[in-house]
């Protein structure tokens, strides 16, 4: 097997890791997607999930913002999705232009579980190789330039997606499943957490070197329900996949459970190391609620920032690095990002003003003295 090439900018790897860095790291999510118009020009060729199987396109996709954004991103994260878990299951799932997600046949019953759910436990090898396939060849297209993340999907968002058949704005059917069904509920959480335990150390073996769950949903959830049928799942994945690839192999992990606000004090007892904030969140509310507990935190800017003029990007990206700094005055233990992901109809260039705006304030606050 062809050595990585040495990777140039580890400032990502260091906050994730909680060391000191000379500035703020910044990465954003869905940077690699529709609201660039190279993403748009390969997108016409190719159906989404077509993109997502084939290695060269989805290596193509990964690197195109930071070849656009040179010496702004200091990672990059691969081109995928997290509905790629309900896929490898057996499930059949379809990307609806203009309309997102769809699942033609979803979870309605108890009984579709046996019915559907027709490749656990997943073979990821089998089933996912041409993401690890993709990872390993965007590690060495990168070419030591900046990490490269993977990803999943936490199970409580991928079952409500299989049950909901897409997004919703009630969740009413998988919220129902918990009340009706729950010892079901339980049983496709437990498939599920065992492919994202999987799916995440092989990631970490085809060349990711920082990997983050995505509990897109986890709003949506109260606190009891959220302790009862999302928490142990997310916790356990961290637990599990950091004991699966032992000290030598182990990498960064990164939680975002948008939304999740009541589980701040759960997660900094947890074995994730990042925790990423959505914009509603407060950082130094969230740094006191965590007490003595090092993590590095991520966020948060809100996306719809990205719709104002430069002047206003600049001004709240300083608001927000003064946040994070607030316990101890240089913003160290955070990476910049936003708290949630890039709309389509972002300008790129307010996306570049954002990135060029933390590394000026951030290396600004790192000259203060303490």
């Amino acid at each position: 097997m062809t050595p990585f090439p040495p990777l140039k900018n580890d400032l990502l790897l260091r906050a994730a890791r909680g060391e000191p860095t000379e500035r703020t790291p910044v990465w954003v999510m869905r940077q690699a997607g529709r609201y660039l118009p190279e993403f748009r020009e390969v997108r016409k060729d190719h159906d989404f999930f077509t993109m997502c199987r084939t290695p060269a396109v989805a290596c193509e996709i990964t690197v195109q913002p930071v070849r656009r954004f040179a010496g702004l991103l200091d990672a990059a994260i691969i081109f995928s999705d997290i509905l790629v878990i309900p896929q490898a299951l057996g499930m059949t799932v379809e990307m609806v232009p203009g309309k997102g997600p769809h699942f033609p046949d979803p979870l309605v019953t108890p009984a579709d579980i046996d019915r559907q759910i027709s490749q656990a436990p997943v073979d990821i090898h089998r089933e996912l190789g041409y993401v690890l396939e993709a990872l390993t060849l965007t590690r060495h297209t990168l070419d030591g330039q900046v990490p490269l993340l993977g990803f999943v999907g936490a199970p409580w968002t991928l079952l409500a997606y299989m049950i909901e058949g897409g997004g919703s704005k009630t969740f009413s059917k998988a919220k129902a499943w918990l009340y009706r069904y729950p010892e079901a509920c339980h049983r496709l959480l437990r498939i599920l957490t065992d492919a994202c335990v999987d799916f995440l150390v092989a990631q970490v073996r085809a060349g990711a070197q920082l990997v983050q769950v995505f509990d897109s949903w986890a709003g949506e959830l109260g606190p009891t329900d959220y302790h009862t049928f999302a928490l142990p799942y997310i916790l356990e994945i961290a637990t599990r996949v950091k004991a699966d690839l032992g000290p030598a192999e182990a990498v960064p992990m990164t939680i975002f459970a948008k939304g999740a606000h009541y589980v701040i004090e759960q997660l900094a007892d947890s074995a994730y190391d990042v925790i990423s904030l959505d914009w509603t969140m407060d950082p130094a509310t969230v740094r006191q609620r965590l007490g003595a507990a090092r993590k590095t935190l991520q966020g948060n800017l809100d996306p719809s920032t990205l719709y104002g003029p430069h002047a206003t990007i600049r001004e709240r990206t300083r608001e927000m690095l003064t946040r994070f700094a607030a316990h101890d005055g240089q913003g160290q233990g955070h990476i910049a990002n936003l708290g949630h992901g890039m709309y389509p109809d972002h300008d790129p260039e307010a996306l570049r003003e954002y990135m060029a705006s933390v590394h000026d304030i951030s290396t600004e606050l790192r000259g203060r003295p303490q």
